[in-house]
């Protein structure tokens, strides 16, 4: 089957049969595609919400407020649960499957949701974060895994980055949600406690969907997935996307002892892979993006802005610029390509974070009321996200849902979002105190120079994955490591 791109189209060109397909072609996929990115709605809001909250809670609690450390646990407390969910959720996925997945991961954010609301010291509201961490971390890694599986190759990219869409919608609802309860009576307990609503719906909207097709006819029922995938090819593409299933379950069978952790790193072709996905997930956080979004507020108000609404308003647009991006990002990166797009991105972030650095820097040898200078931080913070989230947003999540075999697709999966949230951790917890201790400025410095780093690590490491099948993305990987002339023969082959 050949596939052509039209220039100036939102769409491809299936030749066999002259059909268009486009992000809109198919209601059912675009269904699936969101409400399973509910669960990138959770994982957003719970990012976006703490950074206000966290305001009101230093004025409940004063231990809170006298204690950097306590600050950086009650967000950092998330992302260990996340990092344990991460890690459980590739073999939760690849033994129960993704619909089972999102059900568990629900119910497990619904709880914290419940315990945060309720909190009557700090150290309950860290254990109810600690769920609402291991709820978001699984939901971390199903989400894309499960949308990739049900999706068109063509337009695979646009339909999983719809769930870093709905990260991004769910950390600017987090920041409505934060102006909304400014003037209410236990302001910081609603703002966490409704982020239980978007679980409860997921879960209700997830009993009458199907399990991911490809895990089915892998794991499962042959016959329940041909009926899934029946919704979402033509009979044409239908037929040879199930000889393709055929082939890589019988390819599974031959080599299949069981695959162990150690596997991926003793196999040439998965250790390359997952060293591009892993690192990607790595340079998304330490080029500064959750420290930006869990922190905004604190950094306009270190920018001289000093009232709390006022510092929620600002980050409010800085968060619907991330989202608006992500749009942009949805459209390109199946035009684009992943590669042109996170380095295009790249370059953009390192000028923001030199020119917010440059902001912080001479601001803190001025006065201390709100001048030139706090505006340029603003307008970098801004900018920052302008650059980011078409790109290093959507990309890493992107390419980790589509380079793995499917024998290795949840538990690589689950590692390199584990990566991601371990990256994360170490970034919320150590930015207050490196700010501190260095200076805002140089802490964005810092991070300019990882994002350099970042820049030549796609560069030399991540291949174009754009279109792709499953199975031309594993031959390719065979390619990168065993030699250009076998890979591309069997790379050929797959596409005949």
């Amino acid at each position: 089957m050949t596939i052509i791109s039209l220039p100036g189209s939102s769409g491809y060109l299936d030749a066999s049969n002259n059909r268009k397909i486009s992000y809109f072609s198919n209601p059912y996929v675009l269904g699936l595609t969101f409400v399973a990115g509910i669960g990138g709605l959770l994982f957003g809001y719970d990012t976006g919400v703490i950074s206000g909250a966290l305001l009101y809670i230093k004025d409940d609690f004063p231990e809170v407020n006298q204690s950097s450390f306590l600050q950086e646990t009650i967000v950092s407390m998330a992302l260990v649960g996340a990092m344990i969910g991460a890690a459980a959720g590739g073999w939760i996925n690849d033994y129960f499957g993704r619909k089972r997945a999102t059900l568990s991961a629900d119910v497990v954010f619904i709880l914290g949701s419940v315990v945060m609301a309720a909190a009557p010291d700090p150290y309950i509201l860290i254990l109810g974060r600690l769920f609402v961490g291991l709820g978001v971390g699984v939901a971390s890694v199903t989400a894309p895994v499960y949308i990739a599986e049900a999706s068109p190759s063509e337009i695979r990219g646009g339909l999983v980055s719809t769930n870093v869409l709905m990260i991004t919608g769910g950390q600017f609802l987090s920041y409505l949600v934060n102006l909304v309860f400014t003037e209410i009576p236990g302001t910081w307990r609603w703002m966490l406690g409704v982020a239980g609503v978007p679980a409860a719906i997921q879960f209700v909207l997830m009993l009458f969907l199907p399990e991911s097709p490809r895990w089915l006819y892998m794991k499962k029922d042959k016959s329940e997935a041909a009926a899934v995938l029946a919704k979402i090819y033509d009979p044409y593409r239908l037929e040879e996307e199930i000889d393709q299933l055929a082939t890589a379950l019988e390819e599974e069978r031959l080599r299949k002892q069981g695959v162990s952790y150690l596997d991926v790193f003793r196999k040439k072709e998965i250790r390359l892979a997952f060293f591009a996905g892993a690192g990607l997930q790595a340079f998304q956080q330490f080029t500064g993006i959750n420290t930006v979004m869990y922190y905004s507020p604190t950094i306009v108000q270190m920018a001289g802005f000093k009232s709390n609404q006022l510092a929620l308003l600002l980050s409010l647009i800085v968060a619907l610029m991330n989202a608006m991006g992500t749009i942009v990002g949805i459209y390109l990166i199946d035009h684009f390509g992943r590669k042109k797009l996170a380095l295009t991105s790249l370059s953009g972030v390192i000028v923001s974070l030199i020119l917010l650095a440059g902001a912080f820097i001479l601001e803190s040898s001025t006065s201390g009321n709100v001048g030139a200078y706090g505006w340029i931080a603003v307008i970098g913070l801004a900018l920052y996200i302008a650059f980011f989230a078409p790109g290093m947003g959507p990309v890493p999540w992107t390419v980790n849902s589509e380079i793995y075999p499917e024998s290795y697709r949840g538990m690589c999966g689950g590692m390199s979002a584990t990566v991601n949230w371990i990256s994360n951790l170490i970034v919320a917890q150590s930015f207050l105190s490196l700010a501190e201790a260095v200076g805002t400025g140089v802490t964005f410095l810092i991070l300019a120079g990882i994002a350099v780093m970042a820049f030549v690590f796609v560069v030399v490491f991540v291949p174009e994955t754009k279109g792709l099948s499953f199975e031309e993305m594993e031959r390719l990987w065979k390619e990168k490591a065993w030699g250009n002339e076998s890979g591309r023969e069997a790379l050929l082959e797959a596409r005949s």
